[in-house]
Order: structure tokens, then C-alpha cells, then sequence
């Protein structure tokens, strides 16, 4: 593939291909909000609501930056995943309504990663005033959002230079995709998989090796 310069991004060699790749979509998803907003300042506490694709790498850079991560999950066996291999400080099951009352007014911010339709109230109530809550998921229907919330509490993607930055960064800290490569002619049952929520975290396609020559 060729490209113009400009668009083109300069992958360090500590970076390995295949996990690198999702950096340029997904890394910049949630690099981009952390600093845009000033969530990747140390001090902040800052929640991430569900962990895959998305998750598992905002996690990755907010602890880079220093960051005091909360992930957020409906899922109990997400908890060893987020703190003891993704190094996530507390895990917080948005079931518990105990767990969520105790947690009301923490976080100075929220990345939420969810793609699935899922209420915004309880997550808005976590955080503190003047709190940051940003969409980087894309859930296929509407999403209700109680306005009264935020008036009480005053509560994309980057472009090319940032992608760089986003990069530089993750290879400085290793940080990098958890994937699995497949081949072309997976491409189906990959896609049945991602609607079904099977897989940790990204496909990847080995196009150079497994792509028939016409």
C-alpha cells in the first residue's frame, strides 16, 4: 500500500506489527479523550466503563499517565483481568446498586467504552462535580440521558499528529493490543464472534500471508 507521507504513521521498532495495528483505531479512541479533557493528568480518578477492545487499552494509558483507574464492569470475572493483569486500582460491578451507592461522587471523570445499549444515569451519579463522562463507544440505539443530573452536577477520534504522539507513547510505555491473528477466510466467523462478544480484545488480519494473489 502506498500513501502520502501525511498520512502515513512512523511505528517505532520496539513495536510489534500485528499489535500495534489496533493502536491506530482503537489507541487513539481513548488516548485522544484522556487528553483532550485532562484525564490523563496523575491525581485524576478516573472510571472506564467495560473492558475489551476499548477498555483494556484505556486502562493501559490512564495508568501510564499515572493515572487512579476504576474499571467499571457488569461482569464479576472481569475483576482479576483489570487489577492483577491490567493493573486496573479498583473494579466496581455496575449491578451492585451497594457498590455503585458507595461509589456515587469519586471520579473526576468517565471514558465509557460500551457499544451495547446501557443506562447513563448511574454512571453520570459517580462522578464529581464538574465531572467528565465521554462516549467513545457506538451503541446501535439511543441512549436515554436524564438531563436534571447534569445541571446539578455541571457535568474523536484524533488526527494524525496525535496518532504519532499516541504511538510514541505507547512505545515508550509497551503498551500494546491484546489480539488474535487470523487468517483471510476467517473474516466471517471473526465478525459472528465480534457480535457475540467473543474475542480478547482485537482481530487482527494476516492479509500479507494468507491474501490469495489474483
Amino acid at each position: 500500500v502506498v500513501v502520502d507521507e501525511h498520512f502515513g504513521v512512523k511505528l517505532p521498532d520496539n513495536i510489534p506489527l500485528d499489535a500495534a495495528a489496533p493502536l491506530l483505531c482503537a489507541g487513539i479512541t481513548v488516548y485522544s479523550p484522556l487528553k483532550h479533557f485532562g484525564l490523563s493528568k496523575p491525581g485524576i480518578h478516573l472510571g472506564i466503563v467495560g473492558l475489551g477492545g476499548l477498555g483494556h487499552l484505556a486502562v493501559r494509558f490512564a495508568k501510564a499517565f499515572g493515572v487512579k483507574v476504576t474499571v467499571i464492569s457488569t461482569s464479576i470475572s472481569k475483576k482479576e483481568e483489570a487489577i492483577d493483569r491490567l493493573g486496573a486500582d479498583e473494579f466496581l460491578l455496575s449491578t451492585d446498586s451497594d457498590q455503585m451507592q458507595g461509589a456515587m461522587g469519586t471520579l473526576d471523570g468517565i471514558i465509557d467504552t460500551v457499544s451495547a445499549k446501557h443506562p447513563l444515569l448511574p454512571l453520570i451519579l459517580l462522578l464529581k462535580t464538574n465531572g467528565k463522562i465521554v462516549m467513545v463507544g457506538a451503541p446501535d440505539k439511543p441512549l436515554d440521558l436524564p438531563v436534571f443530573p447534569l445541571l446539578l452536577g455541571r457535568k474523536l477520534i484524533g488526527g494524525m499528529k496525535e496518532t504519532q504522539e499516541m504511538i510514541n507513547f505507547a512505545a515508550k510505555h509497551n503498551i500494546t493490543t491484546d489480539i488474535e491473528v487470523i487468517p483471510m477466510d476467517y473474516v466471517n466467523t471473526a465478525m459472528d464472534r465480534v457480535a457475540k462478544g467473543n474475542v480478547k480484545y482485537r482481530f487482527v488480519i494476516d492479509v500479507g500471508n494468507t491474501l490469495k494473489s489474483s
